[in-house]
């Protein structure tokens, strides 16, 4: 006797939803212990970053121009409350996720030799999102 497996189609169009998001996400990568990823250039691949953001407690997205154009080649330095540097890379897309321990970090994000700062209070929580917006495109 053949056993009959009977999955209502909105659970499997589900199942092929969640699939596609985590397909869609960039890969993670570590710097002197901090995990993170960068990417979001597309719709999927931005739904899915944007999905993932509540695991990591700090997210960045970089923008320019009064159409807040997204902005992939983003350099960015963190240094913890002691000033050491804990990340130093370049963002591949537009929205950035890091996974820092909790603290006060400074923020540095180059863009075409403009760089803007901002010090951030990071809980372990996915809730902290910071914005660098440059003027002109």
């Amino acid at each position: 006797m053949k056993a009959i497996l009977c999955v209502p189609a909105s659970a499997l169009a589900l199942a092929v939803a969640f699939q596609a998001v985590g397909a869609a996400l960039p890969q993670a990568r570590t710097e002197h212990g901090i995990t993170y990823i960068s990417g979001g250039i597309g719709h999927d691949e931005s739904a899915a970053m944007k999905a993932e953001a509540g695991n990591y407690p700090l997210s960045m997205v970089f923008s320019a121009g009064k159409d807040n154009e997204y902005l992939a080649d983003v350099r960015i330095a963190i240094k913890d409350e002691a000033g050491k540097e804990v990340l130093n890379a370049v963002s591949d897309g537009p929205i950035m996720l890091i996974k820092v321990p909790a603290g006060t970090y400074s923020i540095a994000a180059e863009r075409n030799g403009k760089t803007l700062h901002h010090t951030v209070r990071v809980n372990q929580k996915g809730d902290k999102q910071v914005n660098f917006h440059w003027p002109s495109a």
